[in-house]
């Protein structure tokens, strides 16, 4: 099979300065749009209610807000293997109710809606201690998997300098991370559980890019040695693993936006919520691996010989 013969390296510089560009940017609307946290990190409540019949989700909703004297939102949904018809009623950041409270709230429903044949199926209250510290573990979590990746990748890699190729696989992995965040900012998608989720997923498949890249820079420096130049032994190594990185990333993209339409189509919003990013991030893997991991390694290795 022939191999292609691109020359991404001549336009890293300029590849590099638009996803810093772009980092930035999410950065900077993440403050002046502000980031929206679920209610697992935030606090407050999650009520779910089966029913039978129709619903008006505004009318339950306002019932819900008088009852509680809170700003409530409302989420119709289908669970798809019982086929039941559910109500999520969810309270904002810190209004955690009491027991006293939720049940006020059950018999002012079951009275509002006496048709609807309400029934309590599931109850999440979180408080906002509770969910600060679920949230910091969770980010906790994150870090500690970057740090293990680049003692990992040091440690493979140490025949072409392994903390760099570990350092600048982690700073494609930050880019990665902060493209799925700017997702969640942009379209008003809360922090939440399969927001660690997809980021953590996004990590293992965007590593699993970069070491490929890496260990064809190993066998390549092994077999030219310094015939060729680092810019050309990276490129040929990203030349050569080009083909199954685009395949992979491809086919699971394909995957995650069926699974998308058929949530979307059965109203399933949390599926929906974490495969949209989950993919966006999967695509920036792809990228990254190729424009900001070998650049950067291929700056770190030409820096360090001129200082030598």
């Amino acid at each position: 099979m022939k191999i292609p013969n691109y020359r991404f390296m001549a336009h890293s510089t300029k590849c590099i300065a638009v996803s810093a560009a772009l980092m930035v940017l999410i950065l900077v609307a993440s403050l002046v749009i502000g980031v929206q946290l679920h209610i697992q990190f935030s606090g407050g409540a999650i009520i779910t209610y089966s029913y039978e019949g129709e619903v008006d989700a505004a009318a339950f909703a306002g019932t819900a807000g008088e009852l509680t004297g809170a700003a409530v939102s409302v989420q119709l949904s289908t669970d798809l293997a019982t086929g039941m018809e559910t109500i999520v009623l969810s309270l904002p950041a810190g209004d955690s109710l009491t027991t006293d409270q939720l049940a006020t709230l059950d018999e002012g429903l079951y009275a509002a809606f006496p048709e609807a044949g309400l029934q309590v199926e599931e109850v999440n209250n979180v408080s906002a201690q509770m969910g600060s510290e679920f949230l910091m573990k969770c980010l906790i979590a994150v870090a500690f998997a970057a740090i293990l990746m680049i003692v990992f990748v040091a440690f493979r890699f140490k025949r072409i300098g392994g903390m760099s190729a570990g350092v600048t696989a982690v700073i494609a992995l930050v880019h990665n991370i902060i493209i799925v965040f700017g997702v969640h900012v942009f379209f008003g998608i809360p922090i939440s559980g399969p927001f660690i989720a997809a980021v953590l997923t996004v990590l293992g498949y965007s590593i699993n890019d970069t070491i490929v890249i890496f260990d064809r820079i190993r066998e390549n420096k092994r077999l030219f040695g310094d015939k060729k130049s680092l810019t050309e032994l990276v490129d040929r190594s990203m030349n050569q693993s080009l083909r199954r990185s685009i395949n992979t990333t491809t086919t699971t993209v394909a995957c995650m936006v069926i699974v998308a339409i058929v949530a979307s189509f059965y109203n399933v919003g949390t599926i929906v919520t974490f495969v949209v990013p989950m993919s966006v991030g999967l695509m920036a893997g792809a990228y990254s691996s190729i424009f900001i991991a070998g650049p950067l390694w291929v700056r770190w290795q030409e820096r360090s010989k001129a200082v030598a």
